[in-house]
Parts: structure tokens; C-alpha cells; sequence
């Protein structure tokens, strides 16, 4: 088979960034006792979940008898309703900074497609920022501590994210990115 140069120069074009991309990968330590705790979002890829959100999005984690992660995520509406919804996390087996999380009740648990990966792609040592998403590249969220964010920070994690093949374009910023003050 022979392709016009033009044609193959076009294809090399479009497929570059495919095969340039990092994985995704997890971090490969998490203390989930660190990590528990309250969490602001600055910033993620529009999910369907998420649409009614407009501010004050946060996601709590907490610690379980059971071995297992509650999940409390929440936000503010256009109306300025809250919006609550609680799930469970859990480890996967030999990949710390992987957990599946799902939002659906209990009896549901055993269905396989209601769990949904997790990964903790960036985090800073002292656990006060995070970057979460998922292999296929569809979920991205940038998370703090704070209720924003410093602008130099949230662009390194920015490229970060661009370097493993997400597609930022779409991305909503949610919470204040600030420039570092002037000494």
C-alpha cells in the first residue's frame, strides 16, 4: 500500500500527540490518612455529575472501619442550593495511589461498571494540593486544601496534565488562581 506523502504527512501530524503523550500513572505512595480530610476544587474537565455546579466545590474523604474511603463530595448551585452527593472509595490491591470510587447505594456494590477509577496523578509531599484523574483521560480535577490556588502552581499542574495526553481546552477553573504576591 502506498499513501501520498501528504496524506502520511497529515497523519504523522494528528497521531503525534497520541503517541507523545506520558500514561497516566498514579503516584506510587499515598498515606490515605493524610489524604483524608476536606478538599477545594480549582479546576476540572466537565463531567455530566458536575454540570449544575457553580462554586464552593469540595470533596471530603474519611476513613472507614471497613478498610474502605467515604466520599462526600458537594457544591454550590446557580440558585445557591447545595448539592450533597456521598459515595465509598476503595483501594486497588498493590497500586497505592489508585482507588475505584462509586456513588451508587450498597446493594449496587457488586455490579462491576458502578465503580469508577480514581487516581492520584500529582500530589505534593505535604499533601495540600492533588491532581486526580483517570486512564482514559476523560476525568481530570486539580484540588487543594485552600480555596484557591496559586496561578504558578496551577499551571505546572496544568502542563503536567497536557504532558499525559489530557485535553485542557474544555477544562472549567472553578476557584481562584492568583498570582503570588510581589515581595
Amino acid at each position: 500500500m502506498h499513501l501520498h506523502p501528504a496524506l502520511l504527512a497529515c497523519l504523522l501530524l494528528f497521531a503525534a500527540p497520541a503517541l507523545a503523550a506520558e500514561p497516566v500513572r498514579a503516584v506510587s505512595e499515598l498515606d490515605i490518612d493524610r489524604y483524608a480530610g476536606q478538599w477545594h476544587e480549582i479546576a476540572h474537565l466537565p463531567v455530566s455529575f458536575q454540570k449544575q455546579c457553580v462554586a464552593e466545590i469540595t470533596a471530603s474523604y474519611g476513613l472507614r472501619r471497613d478498610g474502605r474511603i467515604s466520599v462526600t463530595n458537594a457544591c454550590r448551585k446557580e440558585d445557591g442550593e447545595r448539592i450533597v452527593a456521598e459515595g465509598v472509595a476503595r483501594p486497588v490491591a498493590g497500586q497505592p495511589g489508585q482507588l475505584q470510587v462509586r456513588f451508587v447505594p450498597d446493594w449496587l456494590s457488586w455490579v462491576p461498571l458502578v465503580w469508577a477509577d480514581y487516581w492520584v496523578i500529582a500530589l505534593d509531599p505535604d499533601y495540600q494540593w492533588a491532581m486526580v484523574g483517570e486512564p482514559g483521560r476523560r476525568y481530570l480535577w486539580i484540588l487543594s486544601r485552600l480555596p484557591e490556588m496559586d496561578r504558578a502552581l496551577f499551571d505546572q499542574l496544568k502542563a503536567k496534565a497536557q504532558a499525559m495526553g489530557y485535553d485542557l481546552a474544555p477544562l472549567r477553573v472553578m476557584a481562584p488562581v492568583r498570582d503570588a504576591p510581589a515581595d
